[in-house]
């Protein structure tokens, strides 16, 4: 196995090493360091069976099975289907996924450590690839905030709400998502999540506050969260924190969804097709013990 780093703060490639076999204890270490330094791993032409992929998933913790998607690999429903694809007039996927930036799971008292999806089709036009997903470091965005800012936020909370990006995205045009049920949105109330999360891999802080999902810091006056808000969303947007995976058929991609934001470019026809499948990590294991 080679670790190979992009260069610019975020991503790395990791190559000669084969997903579909069982990773061995140094291996699986080694990668679950590389995940907190470089914060986006890429494991290059990867040919997984639904059960490996699984497999390579549960190593680093359970699965989550999403409460608002019924399109998911048979027999499988912690592996979603991200895909603009339609067989007999019906959708394979959720075909606008990920679209607007946010952190998966923000919204959940149990936070996921990682999202990992393997690209069975992947749009393009002229030669190129489409639908690029896009990466912010919030390591740095915590590190580079001004003092002052460390000090009025340190030991706050801001509250999430997995309505607020669900309804952004039904507003958009071509969405094909159904509005919450009742029963889908109490099974996801709204919950606070401290702002500056210490990370579970580096133990380093990092700025746990996406614009997909955060809506109010908690116990604050309405007009001077919204300023807070506002400046901590903007000063994610730095182009020194951006990093963007270009895909390739057989691409396994591997985030960590804490010391990261995200967001899927949309920028394919229905015509161009895509087929990705996904399955999300919740943080459930001592992950500083396991990179001891």
């Amino acid at each position: 196995m080679r670790i190979v780093p992009s260069g610019t703060g975020l991503g790395a490639r990791i190559e000669d090493l084969d997903l579909a076999h069982q990773l061995s204890v140094g291996d699986f270490k080694q990668l679950l360091r590389a995940l907190g330094e470089h914060g986006v791993l890429c494991f290059p032409k990867q040919s997984l069976e639904t059960g490996a992929f699984v497999r390579f998933g549960r190593m680093f913790g359970d699965l989550e099975i999403n409460v608002a998607n019924q399109l998911h690999e048979p027999g499988h429903p912690e592996v979603m289907i991200l895909s603009n694809m339609v067989r007999d007039g019906r959708p394979l996927g959720l075909g606008d996924a990920g679209q607007g930036w946010h952190t998966d799971m923000s919204y959940s008292r149990d936070i996921a450590l990682a999202n990992i999806l393997h690209a069975l089709k992947v749009p393009g036009r002229d030669g190129r690839p489409l639908g690029d997903t896009q990466f912010r470091n919030m390591h740095a965005a915590y590190e580079d905030l001004p003092a002052e800012i460390k000090r009025k936020l340190a030991g706050r909370t801001a509250t999430h709400d997995f309505a607020k990006f669900w309804d952004m995205m039904r507003a958009r045009p071509g969405s094909t998502r159904a509005p919450l049920t009742p029963e889908q949105r109490a099974k996801k109330p709204p919950v606070s999540q401290p702002i500056f999360l210490k990370h579970p891999i580096t133990g380093r802080y990092v700025l746990y506050c996406n614009v997909g999902y955060a809506v109010a810091i908690d116990g604050m006056d309405r007009a001077e969260s919204d300023e807070l808000l506002e400046f901590l969303f903007r000063h994610q947007e730095k182009e020194e924190y951006f990093y963007a995976h270009q895909w390739s058929e057989g691409d396994a991609l591997m985030w960590d969804n804490i010391g990261t934001i995200h967001n899927a470019v949309p920028d394919y026809r229905p015509d161009e097709p895509r087929y990705i499948r996904r399955v999300q990590v919740m943080a459930t294991r001592d992950y500083a013990r396991l990179t001891a």
